[in-house]
């Protein structure tokens, strides 16, 4: 079976990774490397970064020392892995897990009011962290993070890791958040802001001005490749807003998207929370097996939270 239209179409491959001592449990994050090899952030086993060649194949793992709650992962131009914590930090490493930078202060989070992780009591924005959920370069270098479960920001970073700016607020309108979840940015510095429980993307130049936004159904990850963004989005599992994979132009021209059908079979979705694209257009697709909020509850036993799609057109 294929999934998509047009020029963007897809073949899903059945038991993509074949770890071999523990199942994937929830599959947070994801990127892949210069050789394609493919950086699994995972709750749930011993080691959350989890890497795999592109057939499967288990390679090596690392990261239990280094963690609380895992959840975004990013991979710059030359390999170093950047991870996202809920214990309010953002942590630079080595492809093999040496730890080289680390952002925001381990279990102090910034003072927004938020209660747990529960995006819907923060009552005001404030510096970084308070739950980060995702990280990304531009072409100078330069970092930024979504700031999204505990605070309604971004933030930008030098590559030395120092604060340049921040922008965002709790609300609905231009420039303000509910749960920003995810970044990327492409070639122009053109900043792509997952602002999920707004069911919408927006678009920022690199200080922060608003410029447009997007329909999309509670965009949880981002991913630009070959010119195209890449965005899974969480959905919900009743009502119109179903969870799927959308494929868009830069300028927002929808080009392929799938979803629907039964969530656990095969090239479906049921909780799609994290996406990355290799060298050859393939895509991979984590999914929440366990926080699985807002979808229906609990992933069932049986179902997949890890799918790689071949591109065959």
């Amino acid at each position: 079976m294929v999934f998509g239209q047009g020029e963007h179409v897809y073949r899903v491959v059945e038991g993509w990774g074949k770890h071999f001592y523990t199942p994937f449990v929830d599959v947070v994050g994801m990127g892949v490397n210069s050789k394609n090899q493919v950086y699994v952030f995972s709750r749930g086993g011993v080691d959350p970064v989890l890497i795999f060649d592109s057939r499967g194949n288990f390679l090596r793992c690392w990261g239990r020392e280094h963690f609380s709650w895992p959840h975004g992962l990013y991979i710059g131009p030359d390999d170093s892995v950047y991870c996202t914590d809920g214990d309010h930090t953002v942590k630079k490493f080595t492809p093999d897990g040496k730890l080289l930078m680390t952002l925001g202060k381990k279990n102090q989070p910034s003072d927004t009011r938020c209660v747990g992780r529960d995006w819907r009591t923060v009552k005001r924005s404030a510096g970084p962290f308070n739950c980060p959920t995702d990280a990304a370069l531009d072409s100078d270098g330069n970092l930024y993070v979504s700031d999204g479960y505990g605070n309604a920001r971004v933030h930008k970073f030098s590559r030395d890791g120092e604060l340049l700016l921040s922008w965002g607020e709790p609300g609905t309108g231009p420039g303000q958040f509910n749960l920003v979840h995810g970044i990327c940015v492409d070639d122009k510095r053109t900043v792509y802001v997952a602002d999920r429980e707004n069911n919408r993307i927006q678009l920022f130049d690199p200080d922060g001005g608003f410029r447009t936004q997007w329909d999309a159904n509670r965009p949880a990850d981002l991913c630009i490749h070959d010119k195209c963004l890449y965005v899974a989005e969480l959905g919900q599992r009743t009502g119109p807003r179903i969870p799927r994979l959308s494929v868009f132009t830069l300028e927002g021209e929808l080009l392929s998207r799938w979803g629907g059908g039964e969530g656990c079979e095969p090239g479906y979705f049921f909780a799609p929370h994290d996406l990355c694209v290799d060298s050859r257009g393939d895509i991979y697709v984590g999914e929440v097996a366990i926080t699985s909020v807002g979808v229906g509850g609990p992933v069932p036993a049986n179902c997949h939270t890890l799918q790689k799609f071949v591109r065959v057109s």
